[in-house]
């Protein structure tokens, strides 16, 4: 019970600061999108795209790595050789993160006008490439607090870094702005680099602090590299095949749009529009289930070091009911209220439709997530990496055929099937691994009459009550809110969510 406690706060922990993060994110995103545009976020995407390529190459995989080796030391009772591995992974990530910042930087007018056909992107990629070795280092620190089970450390750093990003991108901004796209992007950027450098230092000297608790002692530790590398080489090939492919698929989208008639500028405001401000709506609650996916692996690594496969099992099971209901609750949510969400956060109806059209796959995408983490405490990164390549030329080779001819509608084709594809090979891959099984019943079907009758008892409610409200963003929260409660007491009724379950949730916290 005292692991499942410690489980269950750092989850929580890693939700609040998740959604406090994404909060102020989209928040962000709104203001961004009213300070350049919509033409000005697809560009600012654009960057972005070959971003996260570059540090995809950074990490390489160290997350994951140092997440299992330390978490598989501990469970050995071996903190020597949990300290010997965070310096190999602090070695790898320095090794790759300052690799990829020269080819990165030495390549970046190259990249700007082939890559992107923009030279507005050049100083922006230069720019980014200097903050890639401190990320690399970043993310081995972040798996190290993940693997000891204390979380709040690696969340500070992230509220930390955020708060620099915000403060010194709105001055960059004011200062820039009026020079153009490319000074606006430039200043963005610039935010982003130097709060990666600060969140590196602050999120250093709490390790060096952390790792005084472990003696040293003389218990042999064999093969780290060997499993370093094991570990994180099949991870980083799969990152870098899926990052690859997904770089090629956002530079094809507005070249793709242009094909299909839009001028330049129609073309980068359609991809700004459903990359940097519907997608970041449709993904916001999946916060919670990115912290419970990412502490299922030093979990399940445990578990599977000491072969519990009862509490794997167990473990599984839980986390495919909580998924399921959880997202089917905010896809039937993003579906009903779509229009107020629109209306509320960014203050027009052009997100709207395109909310609404991706909501039914918002259980799809948000058990994808979670499966993705509980093959990875299972040693099945191998397989996890094999899906998300075949995910990934699915997906460009639908973008390269249907975009030119169907503009977005064609996108969002290719975003459902490839989804569907990846979360149908990979939940098949658990299946087989596991003894675990789930009622389709209770955690599909009974839920999406559950949510659906819900949201429609929540209009009625306030139909009837005539309730006036102050601004959309208190008339949307409001309605969310009732229809939230309405379908929590209906998954209770419904035999959904159990006594059992209720009781197990209640002594977590005595």
């Amino acid at each position: 019970m005292k692991k499942i406690k410690a489980f269950v706060i750092n989850a929580v922990l890693l939700t609040v600061t998740s959604l406090l993060m994404r909060t102020v994110g989209v928040s962000f995103g709104v203001y961004l999108s009213n300070k350049i545009g919509a033409a000005g976020i697809g560009l600012y995407q654009l960057i972005m795209s070959v971003y996260v390529l570059a540090v995809t190459l950074a990490t390489s995989g160290v997350n994951l790595a140092s997440t299992r080796l330390v978490a598989e030391e501990l469970g050995r009772n071996n903190p020597s050789g949990a300290k010997k591995a965070m310096h190999r992974c602090l070695a790898y990530s320095i090794i790759f993160g300052t690799a990829t910042a020269i080819v990165l930087f030495a390549n970046a007018e190259t990249v700007g006008t082939t890559w992107l056909s923009d030279e507005r992107t050049i100083p922006s990629l230069k720019l980014l490439a200097v903050s890639l070795p401190f990320i690399s280092m970043s993310s081995a620190i972040s798996g190290y607090f993940t693997a000891v089970r204390r979380v709040y450390k690696s969340a500070s750093a992230q509220v930390f870094e955020q708060l620099i990003r915000i403060t010194l991108t709105i001055m960059g901004l004011t200062a820039f702005m009026p020079r153009g796209l490319e000074f606006a992007c430039l200043a963005i950027v610039g935010g982003s680099s130097i709060a990666e450098f600060c969140s590196f230092f602050y999120s250093f000297l709490l390790y060096l602090y952390d790792t005084r608790r472990y003696k040293t002692n003389k218990q042999p530790v064999g093969g780290l590299t060997k499993r370093l590398l094991g570990i994180s080489l099949p991870v980083a090939f799969s990152a870098y095949a899926r990052s690859g492919l997904i770089t090629i698929e956002h530079l094809l989208i507005p070249r793709g749009l242009k094909k299909s008639g839009a001028s330049a500028e129609s073309a980068l405001a359609s991809y700004g529009l459903l990359q940097g401000m519907v997608l970041p709506v449709i993904l916001f609650p999946s916060a919670f289930l990115q912290a419970l996916a990412g502490l299922l692996v030093p979990e399940l690594a445990e578990c599977r070091a000491q072969c519990h496969e009862v509490r794997i099992n167990y473990i599984v099971g839980r986390v495919f009911q909580v998924t399921l209901l959880f997202s089917i609750g905010v896809a039937g949510v993003m579906f009903c209220y779509a229009n107020e969400l629109a209306v509320a956060i960014y203050k027009n109806y052009d997100t709207a439709k395109y909310i609404c059209i991706l909501a039914p796959l918002i259980p799809v995408m948000y058990l994808d997530t979670a499966v993705d983490g509980m093959l990875k405490g299972l040693g099945e990164q191998v397989s996890s990496m094999r899906y998300n390549i075949i995910d990934a030329s699915c997906s460009v080779v639908l973008v390269y055929f249907l975009v030119p001819k169907f503009a977005l509608a064609g996108y969002i084709c290719a975003i459902f099937f490839t989804e569907l594809l990846n979360a149908l090979l990979s939940t098949n891959r658990l299946v087989s691994i596991t003894q675990f099984r789930f009622n389709l019943w209770a955690s599909v079907i009974k839920p999406i009459f559950g949510i659906v009758g819900s949201a429609a008892a929540s209009k009625l409610i306030f139909r009837l009550l005539g309730v006036a409200f102050s601004s959309p963003v208190s008339e949307v929260c409001s309605h969310i809110a009732v229809a939230l409660i309405v379908y929590l007491l209906f998954l209770c009724l419904s035999c959904c969510i159990t006594r059992e379950d209720i009781e197990w949730g209640v002594s977590i916290f005595k």
